[in-house]
């Protein structure tokens, strides 16, 4: 397993979950002197990255990018791949397929949480309404990500974020039913402490389907800063033969450089004690 860190780049989302808020080289600096392998990006848009740019600086580092998400998309634009008009829904698809086309560019998978959106009956949109176009939306964007050699990855998200799905063991059986090829579950430990009884279990049921783990505690905090237990966390991982990230999606607190302290410390005593 690897270590990543997450880095932002929209404005908009100032106080969101990400460590790093001061551009690309000053992320990557820090990530690199703390020994992380990888950084996690969260672009307002595909066109604010340039590919040939990020390369370099990453390169510079010594890491990798490790996912690309697409949640700038609602932040900035409300975009969700469930909206009622089918105009949204497709922009929604739009922009997503171009933060794929940089992210596989990159060698990375992108993510889709923020903008799978939600049901509500209220404006007509059943919840068996929304997980059709869901569907359709993941078979498609996932083949798009197919050409470019990576997963794509579907977030749940908690209850109060989406009423789509909560559960990862839910969505594995889902994306199994319906026979979705190329999508990868990206399991959150944020919003598993909120959802699962057992959230090394729950890794256990997505087995093979977890592309992703956003290394977070239970209050969104680095790990050992709450009450996550970590050691079974790993040993599920390990089970299931998870080889990928563990990628902080995280507060910067008590600030950016104390949280990634933090996270790599808590990273390297999980993996050394198992």
């Amino acid at each position: 397993m690897r270590s990543a860190v997450t880095l932002s780049l929209v404005p908009q989302a100032r106080g969101g979950p990400f460590v790093y808020w001061d551009g690309m080289e000053d992320a990557c600096a820090q990530a690199a002197a703390l020994g992380f392998d990888a950084v996690e990006i969260f672009p307002p848009n595909a066109a604010a990255l340039d590919v040939a740019a990020v390369r370099t600086v990453v390169m510079k580092h010594h890491l990798a990018v490790a996912a690309v998400g697409t949640g700038g998309g609602w932040v900035v634009e409300k975009l969700t791949l469930t909206h009622p008009d089918a105009a949204v829904r497709q922009r929604a698809r739009d922009f997503i397929r171009a933060i794929i086309d940089v992210a596989g560019a990159l060698g990375a998978p992108a993510i889709i949480g923020s903008m799978q959106g939600r049901w509500d009956a209220a404006i007509g949109v059943t919840r068996e309404q929304a997980l059709a176009w869901l569907a359709e939306a993941l078979a498609d964007l996932g083949a798009q990500a197919s050409r470019h050699g990576v997963p794509l990855l579907y977030e749940p998200l908690n209850r109060y974020e989406t009423n789509l799905f909560n559960r990862i063991g839910d969505t594995a059986v889902w994306l199994r039913t319906q026979s979705i090829p190329n999508v990868r579950v990206l399991a959150d430990l944020f919003h598993m402490n909120i959802e699962e009884p057992d959230s090394a279990a729950a890794l256990r049921e997505a087995g093979d389907l977890v592309g992703h783990v956003h290394f977070a505690d239970s209050n969104r905090r680095a790990i050992g800063f709450g009450q996550t237990n970590v050691a079974s966390i790993i040993a599920a991982l390990r089970a299931i033969g998870y080889q990928g990230y563990l990628s902080a999606e995280i507060f910067p607190l008590p600030d950016a450089r104390s949280a990634a302290a933090q996270t790599i410390q808590s990273f390297k005593q999980a993996l050394a004690s198992l």
